[in-house]
């Protein structure tokens, strides 16, 4: 199996300059329109359509905790509604300056083991993949490997 037999062809994606509140709403109704649960992230494309960031999940959730918090005991310091308030005023902060810089992304034609290779070593719940000439054509997401191997198992 090839990374194009199992990607997601992308139709969707992130801008440098769209606001942490347009991606948020672009994840969720993509999710809506796809009748699926599980779109996790998008790639970030420079104007030539290039992959540039990865925008997750994880990384809206690290926008949303401040890192300072990091350095104390949060039974201390936390008041109820702290998250809510914490992600109203992110809403506005830009993709670029909380989206992931290191990518990596498969070409079409790597095989399903360079895939769970990379995600395995990079810790990575979705996967750009990526044409010849570098521009992004799909995405894996970890849950589509995961039933390509429990389909392996049980068959």
């Amino acid at each position: 199996m090839k990374a194009k037999d199992l990607m997601i062809p992308v139709d969707e994606y992130l801008h440098p300059e769209t606001t942490l509140k347009q991606a948020v709403n672009r994840l969720r109704t993509m999710e809506q329109e796809k009748g699926k649960a599980g779109v996790k992230g998008l790639p970030v494309l420079d104007p030539q359509g290039m992959v540039i960031g990865m925008l997750s999940m994880n990384d809206i959730l690290k926008a949303v905790h401040p890192s300072y918090l990091n350095l104390m005991n949060l039974g201390d310091f936390t008041w109820d509604g702290m998250v809510e308030e914490l992600a109203k005023k992110a809403a506005g902060r830009k993709i670029e300056d909380i989206m992931n810089r290191t990518v990596f992304a498969v070409k079409e034609n790597d095989s399903l083991m360079e895939c769970v290779d990379h995600m395995i070593k990079n810790c990575l719940l979705q996967l750009p993949v990526v044409n010849e000439s570098g521009h992004v054509v799909g995405m894996i997401f970890e849950r589509d490997v995961f039933y390509a191997v429990v389909k392996a198992i049980l068959e």
